[in-house]
């Protein structure tokens, strides 16, 4: 026979404080790994500026599709003045009636002629006869009541949150008298 000895099997753990090491190590790093490879994986994705609720794709997503510029040549919108209120039947001042057809037209000129002029939006044109009459047979309170509330795609007070009621029924008559 031979005098060969077959070595005998060592292990690398030789201590019951390495075999404690190992058997934690072994749970810590693949779970710290797993738990990096995640972040790794979801880092693009939770960069504020990648986000649909980010500041800038809101400000995006609500900014206004367009914006009405006034003429600097225009003269400036009359300032409100003080209306009085007269018992119904009552005919209104000459002196007054004329000072409101100005006034409706400066008004007119600075929030209504923008969309009424045109007929954007289906608003009806200015001195349009037949597009004015359905609206007429409403009655100037319903049109009072439509221009100062808003209808359709007309915001309210013609998109003038400034101008009072009284300026408002000044421009719708003189629109009505346009249209006559």
């Amino acid at each position: 026979m031979s005098d060969h000895q077959t070595p005998e099997h060592t292990s690398l753990i030789k201590t019951p404080k390495q075999l404690v090491i190992v058997i934690l190590l072994s749970f810590i790093v693949p779970v710290t790994v797993i738990i990096m490879l995640a972040q790794l994986a979801m880092d693009g994705k939770r960069k504020p500026e990648a986000t649909a609720a980010s500041e800038e794709a809101v400000a995006k997503r609500i900014k206004p599709v367009g914006s009405v510029v006034v003429d600097p040549n225009a003269p400036a919108p009359v300032a409100a003045a003080v209306v009085a209120v007269a018992a119904p039947g009552a005919a209104a001042p000459a002196a007054a009636a004329g000072g409101d057809a100005a006034k409706g037209k400066s008004v007119y000129d600075a929030a209504c002629m923008a969309c009424h002029a045109a007929g954007v939006a289906g608003a009806p044109k200015t001195g349009d006869k037949a597009a004015w009459a359905p609206r007429l047979k409403t009655g100037k309170d319903a049109l009072y009541v439509a221009a100062i509330k808003g209808k359709g795609a007309m915001p309210a007070k013609g998109g003038n949150a400034s101008l009072s009621d009284g300026d408002v029924k000044a421009a719708v008559d003189y629109l009505i008298g346009l249209a006559k």
